[in-house]
């Protein structure tokens, strides 16, 4: 039976992403799946324990890599539910607190961002495993451009008050479908993933430039119009 959706839970799943804007081109396709999710977690489960499911489809992840490597290619296939699992805690954990009235905003945005932090590492890591030789420095590269992406979400947020995660269309929902895909070119195509592994660190880079010289523009007229503000609070004094 689908449920009836109150206006007081309308206006709750309404803020759900108050302070987050979206750009990924699976924003909609997201929310809609999203909004149908929060309102069939078990009571029992709580935000923390999303976040611990989460973490734990990243460690799916990287067994999936471990045992590519010393069992199976085929072994790849299970990094694909790691992902989804991984997309389920992390896209669910703030928002189940906000939909049951109890959320720890800054609380909520520190975990997520320390444990998205983690758990990207811990994807790296299984990649790097997976690889030998110079391709090593690939997977390290794209840890860093993950991380830089990180850091501009964070100044962008202290900035504009607005957390924005995603670069141009594409989000973390995208990039696990990518990297998933990937895994999958590589059970069949030897390479593959080292070569699109090249790819998204370099496409990542550039991304990362202009989102920082976007920020930079912003921060910068932020600047200019505080200090106006400033010279005209100094004006009425006088």
């Amino acid at each position: 039976m689908r449920p009836i959706i109150s206006r007081e839970t309308r206006e709750i799943l309404a803020r759900l992403t108050h302070d987050r804007e979206r750009t990924n081109i699976l924003k909609n396709l997201e929310q809609k799946a999203l909004v149908y999710l929060v309102q069939r977690i078990p009571p029992w489960i709580k935000s923390d324990g999303l976040t611990l499911i989460g973490f734990c489809g990243s460690l799916i992840v990287l067994a999936s890599f471990i045992l590519a490597v010393y069992v199976s290619k085929y072994w790849l296939f299970l990094g694909i539910p790691g992902f989804i699992i991984n997309w389920f805690g992390d896209s669910l954990d703030g928002r189940l607190a906000y939909f049951r009235q109890v959320p720890r905003k800054w609380y909520g945005f520190s975990l997520d961002l320390l444990v998205d932090w983690v758990s990207t590492i811990v994807v790296g890591f299984g990649y790097l495993i997976y690889t030998e030789g110079k391709w090593e420095l690939v997977g390290f590269g794209f840890v860093v451009m993950y991380g830089w992406a990180m850091l501009i979400a964070i100044i962008r947020y202290k900035v504009t008050d607005k957390y924005i995660i995603d670069s141009g269309i594409l989000g973390p929902t995208e990039g696990r479908i990518i990297i998933s895909a990937i895994m999958i070119a590589e059970i069949f195509i030897t390479g593959a993933m080292l070569y699109a592994a090249l790819a998204a660190a370099i496409l990542l880079f550039i991304f990362n430039i202009l989102d920082t010289i976007e920020l930079l523009r912003i921060a910068d007229k932020k600047d200019k119009s505080l200090k106006k503000q400033e010279n005209a609070g100094k004006d009425l004094q006088q």
